[in-house]
């Protein structure tokens, strides 16, 4: 979910910046599903800000056809500009759950299986230092059990204000991704099919590696796949892959980010993201995450079969478990307990200064979308924001709209 596991699996901030919260009028609010729950979203998203520190927040919920939406804090600094609805955001490792339906979808289509090894794929990409292809699976990979290690490209250039500004503009290939990963030896050896606990780290370069398997088998890109598999016969009209492009279209918020040593917020708004490729690179909205994971979790993108083996999920390591109390991870898809009972099923995302949150019931019925802005890479700031966020979470999912 986070861009890194140690130094940035913290992600949000300290600074508490309270802003205006910002609703639809009684009119929009008859018409989505009744004031008084618009009311209530309204103090939880003021809430969530005060108490996480954001700089802003915005969520949206859906309750059968019924929408409701909040924001609350500024779109940028210095300003008054509210968080901007219906904006372009960067879905982060939300991505993950994009690539994993592709690579189901070419399992359900017989062009590879999810035993199949890296090696098989990728002949000598996964070799060195005690890593080895041929014992790795696909499904490994999408379970973020493979044992690869989570390499992160400022590890070599730094991690810092300065770094940033100096290779925000940076492009990375895939390959030198996965090279940079395999200089590390495995965190543990790759589970074996079945196994009910196995050892389990998040690791981008899983992801990644499985765009690469993408574009072997279909000799298309995974950005191509995900477009013409996905995107479009979805209608996501705000969701792509960027590539080397580093802006955001308009509407959307700045993101802001604390870096280690530093007082002051640096904005994290422009930045190319071939860093995060298959792992992390599209830009999206919540309309359109609405849409996508209600169709995959309502058997529109998968056969049921391998929609299946997308919710097969396995627990996450004991830190995971710290900000995400009772997750567990299928195939490029999450599963965490509600506070009322029943889970939530999704995906999240977030780099420095930007987060995604998003939730939805089995069925489909219920869904939220949260984005928000202003991060800090420290345990404390990281584990209140979480706690804030999964309250704003259960609480959308569990009242619905009345």
């Amino acid at each position: 979910m986070e861009k890194r596991s140690g130094k940035a699996a913290a992600l949000l901030l300290a600074a508490a910046l309270c802003g205006t919260v910002a609703v639809g009028g009684p009119a929009e609010a008859a018409q989505r599903g009744g004031e008084s729950s618009q009311r209530r979203l309204a103090v939880e998203v003021e809430r969530t800000l005060v108490e996480a520190g954001f700089v802003g927040v915005s969520v949206e919920v859906r309750d059968g056809s019924r929408r409701i939406r909040a924001r609350a804090g500024t779109a940028e600094l210095g300003t008054d500009k509210p968080v901007p609805y219906g904006a372009s955001f960067r879905a982060d490792s939300v991505t993950k759950a994009f690539v994993a339906t592709v690579v189901l979808q070419l399992v359900a289509e017989g062009r590879l299986e999810l035993d199949d090894t890296v090696e098989k794929w990728l002949p000598g990409v996964v070799r060195g230092n005690g890593n080895d292809g041929g014992k790795v699976s696909l499904r490994n990979l999408l379970q973020h059990t493979s044992g690869i290690h989570n390499y992160d490209y400022t590890d070599d250039v730094g991690y810092g204000a300065e770094a940033f500004e100096e290779h925000r503009y940076d492009r990375l290939a895939p390959e030198q991704l996965v090279a940079g990963a395999m200089r590390s030896a495995p965190d543990f050896p790759p589970a074996a099919p079945g196994d009910p606990a196995p050892e389990w780290n998040y690791s981008n370069p899983n992801y990644i590696l499985a765009g690469m398997v993408i574009e072997r088998v279909t000799g298309r890109s995974w950005r191509e796949e995900v477009r013409d598999r996905i995107v479009r016969p979805l209608g996501l009209s705000r969701t792509y892959a960027p590539g080397d492009d580093p802006t955001l279209p308009e509407p959307h918020a700045h993101t802001y980010h604390r870096f280690p040593g530093s007082t002051d917020w640096t904005d994290t708004t422009v930045r190319n993201m071939s860093w995060a490729d298959a792992a992390g690179e599209l830009v999206t909205s919540k309309r359109d995450l609405d849409r996508f994971f209600t169709a995959l979790l309502t058997g529109r993108l998968l056969p049921p079969a391998q929609l299946a083996e997308m919710r097969k999920t396995v627990p996450v390591s004991a830190d995971f478990q710290i900000p995400f109390p009772g997750l567990r991870y299928g195939l490029g898809l999450m599963r965490q307990p509600l506070a009322c009972g029943g889970h939530r099923w999704g995906h999240g995302g977030s780099a420095e200064g930007d987060f995604v949150r998003d939730g939805f019931t089995e069925d489909g019925r219920r869904s939220v979308v949260i984005t928000a802005s202003g991060s800090n890479p420290e345990e404390g700031p990281l584990l209140r924001a979480e706690a804030a966020l999964q309250k704003l979470t259960d609480a959308a999912l569990c009242e619905g709209i009345k």
